[in-house]
């Protein structure tokens, strides 16, 4: 789909229901919506499906959030079908500003000579594309105001690498059912240290965490329902509970973990993905997301073994210096097995690591 429809009215007033990717049943609810296909990190594919309404709700509240004008420039390089690439151009729309697209394949040095090309102040990353900008020393140009990143925790130290080479990353959460941001850093924070968290609420989310720290949240911008095989099932409540563990204070959200990766290791709740940022600070920040791992296999006296896994490109000497830093400090049921090669890392196209995939890979090679 071509980006410059988004800013156009037409495709805001076509009530004809659009799937992103795939194709969106032929059902009345679906009239005036637009369908995402997720699967997260595990489970089963499924079409979130936001209405058109939602959506711009989104971008009027990020907007706002950024003060992003008529004069602002929004520049686009994520995919277009994910709602965080989406949003942006959601954004420009409602924001009756320009829309860059970085249309080339992704390189961190061609990106931000693009940025100064095209004049972009506003921009979405992820995490893997801070981490190429930082590995390559690239300066930000001048002009951009802010460059949230999402789709992940991008970890202290990166963070603060960014903002050195002038960088104004801020950190953001959110989700495909919230139709994008529901936490981000205001520009107010590019004058502290970077920290990956507490995040602000947008004004537009309310939310609420149970006994056990599970997230809950309420708002004009949430999805309408899901669809699968065919068939929609609409969201039953006004509050969607979500699968993330947080704490929450006075609006200010720090995510932990999600409730689906904590597995049990000798009697004891761990979650990998917590264990995959203590090994990039083992590895000072020189492992690039996507390019390891940890997960999580079923032991019969452990009920869970975890073990490390690494992309075939990954640095010898450098696997063995952080594992080595990794196990000096490890408790016992924190401890890891030998690591596990394989060509290459199952990962989205937003940089999110195929957990489910990846543990089918590792268990197949463990067997041979």
């Amino acid at each position: 789909m071509d980006p410059t429809l988004l800013i156009q009215p037409a495709f805001w007033g076509d009530l004809a229901p659009l799937a992103m990717r795939g194709s969106a049943p032929c059902l009345a609810e679906l009239e005036g919506h637009v369908l995402f296909e997720t699967s997260g990190s595990s489970g089963t594919p499924k079409q979130v499906v936001l209405s058109k309404q939602a959506l711009l709700v989104s971008a009027d509240a990020v907007n706002s959030h950024l003060r992003v004008t008529a004069d602002s420039t929004w520049g686009l390089a994520l995919p277009l079908h994910h709602v965080g690439g989406f949003g942006v151009a959601a954004r420009a729309y409602r924001a009756g500003c320009r829309l860059q697209v970085f249309s080339n394949r992704w390189n961190a040095a061609r990106f931000g000579e693009w940025l100064i090309e095209t004049a972009v102040t506003h921009a979405s990353l992820v995490p893997t594309q801070v981490h190429d900008l930082v590995s390559a020393k690239i300066a930000a140009p001048n002009g951009l105001i802010a460059a949230v990143v999402g789709g992940g925790q991008l970890d202290a130290k990166t963070g603060q690498a960014a903002r050195d080479l002038g960088w104004p990353v801020l950190a953001s959460y959110g989700m495909t059912e919230a139709g994008s941001q529901l936490a981000t850093q205001g520009l107010e924070a590019l004058s502290e240290i970077y920290q990956p968290s507490p995040l602000p609420l947008l004004p537009i989310w309310e939310a609420s965490i149970s006994d056990e720290g599970i997230l809950a949240i309420r708002g004009p911008a949430l999805f309408s329902g899901v669809v699968m095989d065919g068939v929609f099932t609409p969201r039953p409540s006004e509050w969607y509970q979500t699968s993330d563990r947080v704490t929450l204070e006075n609006r200010l959200l720090s995510p932990l973990s999600r409730v689906d990766s904590l597995v049990k290791v000798l009697g004891e709740l761990v979650d990998p993905p917590a264990i995959e940022v203590e090994l990039m600070s083992c590895s000072g920040n020189q492992l690039a997301p996507g390019s390891f791992a940890v997960v999580a296999i079923p032991d019969e006296r452990a009920e869970n073994r975890l073990v490390p896994v690494f992309a075939a490109g990954v640095d010898a000497a450098l696997i063995d210096t952080t594992l080595q830093r990794y196990e000096e400090k490890a408790q016992g049921f924190l401890r890891l097995g030998r690591p596990v090669m394989v060509e290459k890392l199952p990962v989205s196209e937003m940089g999110k690591i195929r957990r489910v995939i990846l543990m089918g890979m590792v268990r197949d090679i463990l067997l041979e």
